[in-house]
């Protein structure tokens, strides 16, 4: 299967009333198990790589988004690669030729008038590309350095002010801070329902929830039946990678080998995708599997009618 665009996936997600998950890649392990899901539940959607990745991957961004696109080309369901939380100039300027079809830049912390700024100019840089490009407005909390709560004043996004900063930048997309948090290892965030619908109401483009593994089942449902088209999960795989390496290897101090315990790791990340893909993704399986183009730029704009 070709690899898809990011906006082919949030465009046909937004105009069904659904929702497209996107998921954290960090290792190869980690685009296996998630690629296995698809083709188990033959529901389409995507590999995100963060900025943070990225790091930890030397900041050498093309072998890990190499590793992922293979991985997404040999699976027979459509899968598409996203740049997640980016922040640096540089790398907006190797998305396209590392192969993503897509990319969010973070200026969530910033300053109203500096987020604008800096988000029109790496949207002009990435739609020049031929990339999609999605941004934040409001602040989603949980990051190390975080000096806000999901929950404090001032933090959630407002309606009209999303509908200028849309206006002004002319992203594709808009992650919006309504209650979820990154890097919540318990799923126990409230969000404002009511907002979603303000916002969905108000924008003309699809709109994104950042923190979604904090975020209760039936909470994420109604999210998505309020107007989230994509959604993006980090910590939730992590947590079951991580419990699974510590069971194997309690359960046997000599072992050594790191396939022993990476397989079981694998098998618990596609158990945990599964079951959010079933949340996300209820009813839309195959939805979209004909399509194969690689194409990208300004698809997901169809977003705004639900």
């Amino acid at each position: 299967m070709t690899l898809v665009s990011t906006g082919e996936l949030v465009a046909a997600a937004a105009a069904r009333g659904g929702g497209v998950a996107a998921f954290n890649v960090i290792t190869l392990e980690h685009a296996e198990a998630i690629a296995h899901a698809a083709e188990i539940s033959q529901t389409p959607l995507i590999f995100q790589i963060s900025q943070n990745a990225v790091s930890f991957h030397g900041g050498k961004v093309v072998p890990i988004a190499a590793a992922a696109g293979a991985v997404a080309r040999l699976a027979d369901v459509p899968i598409a690669l996203h740049l997640d939380h980016v922040t640096e100039d540089g790398l907006v300027a190797e998305a396209a030729e590392a192969g993503f079809s897509s990319l969010m830049y973070d200026g969530g912390p910033l300053p109203y008038r500096e987020n604008v700024e800096r988000t029109s100019r790496a949207r002009s840089a990435a739609q020049a590309a031929g990339l999609w490009v999605e941004a934040e407005l409001g602040y989603v909390g949980g990051k190390p350095d975080a000096p806000r709560g999901a929950h404090e004043p001032g933090v959630r996004t407002d309606p009209d002010e999303a509908r200028r900063f849309v206006d002004e930048t002319g992203v594709d997309a808009l992650a919006v801070a309504v209650g979820s948090s990154h890097a919540m290892t318990s799923r126990s965030a409230v969000l404002d329902i009511p907002l979603i619908e303000r916002l969905r109401a108000r924008l003309s483009v699809p709109l994104v929830l950042h923190g979604s593994s904090g975020v209760p089942a039936e909470t994420l449902r109604a999210a998505v039946a309020a107007g989230i088209s994509k959604v993006n999960i980090g910590t939730a795989l992590n947590v079951a990678m991580t419990g699974a390496v510590r069971r194997v290897l309690a359960g046997d101090p000599r072992l050594v080998d790191p396939r022993t315990y990476l397989a079981k790791a694998r098998d618990e990340i596609t158990a945990t995708v599964l079951d959010l893909l079933s949340v996300v993704s209820a009813g839309t399986a195959g939805s979209t599997g004909s399509t194969g183009s690689t194409g990208s730029g300004n698809s997901g704009n169809s977003g705004g009618s639900r």
